[in-house]
């Protein structure tokens, strides 16, 4: 077929949303910036680390790689307007599983109202996706790392350790049950958790990608603060315990280390209500570090490259 009737084959008859002014077909494309500030996110997923084709179909592969982007952009307190993809493919690759993974890529993005506003292909040896994902902040200041104050309360939005879960179930060689091994397939990010948390007042914010410990590491070592994770208030969903009894795992473990969930994770100020959907989880102090209960976590705090 060649790079440009993939294209073609892959792009044809797709709406776009009104603040994209030129989308496919051109050198670059052109979207409205109305708060004159533009959010700008990438992730790259390679198969066989970030994904399988035996494990997942390629249009949920696509919603993955969209959908790890858009809660970037959530993340920081803004709204997507627009995801670029980059795709890598072997010269062999059969061009219905590029049509399916842009088709997913096109259902995930359209989740929150915008398109695939262009991009690139490439021949590689193995198949590789980059996207980047573009956000408004409506006039609001980014909600960052590094704003996190002693005093504040740790709260999260969305589902943890069901993408752990999911693939600890596939790594054992089975496919059910379903809404597990669908959550590592196609993580369901709280995309209006973010700008509502910037509206709220939160003071530093960020996705959960890696492992709740390990990105809220990251929120300590930015704010120059210790945060303190409280058990009793971090909930284990009755699924997730029959799945770890099923297969002697730890439950607790997956919902405090397990990555690709792409929940979010914020810290507030104590005198403000949570915003709806959000729960509060622990509370930060002066010091530096992450702790569970006051104490130091045995073992990996979550996933991280070449380590």
């Amino acid at each position: 077929m060649g790079e440009f009737g993939l294209i073609e084959q892959v792009t044809a008859g797709r709406e776009q949303s009104p603040g994209t002014l030129l989308g496919p077909g051109d050198d670059a494309a052109v979207l409205r910036a109305p708060d004159g500030r533009v959010v700008a996110t990438t992730d790259v997923l390679v198969e066989q680390v970030h994904f399988r084709l035996d494990w997942s179909t390629p249009h949920q592969v696509g919603r993955k790689a969209v959908a790890v982007n858009l809660s970037d952009i959530a993340a920081m307190g803004a709204v997507p307007t627009g995801v670029l993809v980059g795709l890598g493919c072997p010269p062999d690759l059969p061009s219905s599983v590029a049509e399916e993974l842009v088709g997913g890529m096109w259902e995930e993005a359209q989740q929150v109202g915008i398109g695939v506003v262009g991009g690139d292909m490439v021949s590689a040896s193995s198949l590789t996706i980059s996207v980047t994902a573009l956000g408004d902040l409506q006039g609001r200041e980014p909600v960052t790392r590094s704003g996190a104050r002693p005093g504040d309360v740790v709260a999260v939005a969305g589902r943890l350790g069901w993408s752990a879960a999911g693939l600890a179930v596939l790594g054992r060689g089975f496919r059910s049950p379903v809404a597990v091994v669908g959550a590592h397939r196609v993580p369901e990010p709280p995309y209006a958790a973010g700008p509502q948390a910037a509206l709220a007042g939160a003071t530093s914010m960020m996705d959960v990608s890696d492992g709740l410990l390990s990105d809220l590491g990251h929120i300590a070592a930015a704010s120059e603060v210790a945060i303190d994770v409280r058990t009793e208030q971090v909930e284990v969903p009755q699924r997730l315990s029959e799945v770890a009894s099923a297969l002697g795992a730890d439950a607790r473990h997956w919902v405090l280390t397990g990555g690709e969930d792409q929940a979010l994770v914020a810290t507030f100020p104590a005198d403000r209500e949570l915003p709806e959907g959000w729960r509060a989880i622990g509370a930060v102090a002066e010091g530096s570090g992450v702790t569970v209960d006051g104490f130091t976590y045995e073992g990996p705090s979550g996933w991280e490259h070449w380590r």
